[in-house]
């Protein structure tokens, strides 16, 4: 059975070799690992892909778990048969939901959907056509709906949650609940064109650089840890519309790239930012 440490911590002399001694001793075998020192916090964090034999996911948590004490870790530990339980929500745009739900079909993410909301109707028989359940949460009641989302959650133990371009904003109670497991696509290289209507924002500034950004949501909108970002250069021919439609494309691969490194564990949180172990 395979395996995923990831932690950090303060950084001192020795971690490496901390970790790599404590797989070892367990009869386990590093397939991968990767490690990053912020100079600026004085934080290490690393990720260990590994095999570990015999051993189960909670006897290796327990004799870590001393480690992880001793060397002040933020740490979780993953086994790789367990795929993480996705929510996807939805507006009306759908290039980003198909997009997805083509990559999970197609075996490109490790990921379970088994559920789709959405505040419209309009990607109902797309996604019965996945065989994936779809709820319509109307957003006339928001505390109603967000306690019906909620209780989804809770029911069907979802790890984490894709905004696909989910129109509305969620309330602090659904943040609060997922912190570091809502991932939102915005269209634009944030920080900049904040808000509704980017690409019209880009369009009255003349931009020559257009991008998307896969970042986590928080209660401040659009300022959560960026996590992912892509750009394509457009020039002074194109109207709006066509900086959306070449917008799209980049959405589409941002999100899927943010969606499969969450999927995977790569990304540890470094306060506002991210560390991203591609």
């Amino acid at each position: 059975m395979e395996f995923i440490l990831n932690f950090s911590c303060p950084d001192r002399a020795g971690l490496v070799r901390t970790v790599s001694n404590w797989l070892f001793d367990e009869g386990c075998n590093i397939i991968d690992s990767d490690q990053f020192r912020d100079s600026s916090s004085g934080r290490f964090f690393m990720r260990v892909h590994f095999n570990g034999g015999d051993n189960s996911r909670g006897g290796l948590s327990e004799s870590f778990t001393n480690i992880a004490i001793a060397n002040e870790m933020s740490w979780e530990l993953w086994s790789t048969d367990e795929k993480p339980e996705v929510l996807i929500m939805v507006s009306k745009q759908d290039h980003c939901l198909i997009d997805l739900l083509y990559r999970n079909k197609n075996k490109e993410l490790p990921i379970n959907i088994p559920l789709v909301v959405s505040n419209h109707r309009d990607t109902y028989s797309l996604t019965a056509a996945e065989g994936i359940d779809f709820l319509h949460l109307s957003t006339d009641d928001k505390p109603a709906m967000e306690r019906q989302l909620i209780a989804e959650i809770e029911r069907r133990k979802i790890d984490f949650i894709v905004l696909a371009r989910y129109m509305q904003i969620l309330g602090p109670n659904i943040c609060n609940l997922l912190p570091g497991r809502i991932i939102n696509i915005h269209h634009s290289f944030l920080p900049g064109f904040k808000g509704a209507r980017p690409y019209r924002q880009a369009f009255d500034r003349g931009v020559k650089l257009i991008g998307a950004t896969a970042h986590y949501v928080t209660s401040d909108l659009d300022e959560g840890p960026i996590i992912e970002q892509g750009i394509e250069r457009v020039d002074h021919r194109m109207d709006t519309k066509q900086l959306s439609a070449v917008g799209r494309d980049i959405e589409r691969i941002v999100l899927a790239k943010a969606v499969r490194y969450q999927a995977e564990h790569r990304i540890l949180l470094n306060g506002n930012r991210t560390v991203v172990f591609q």
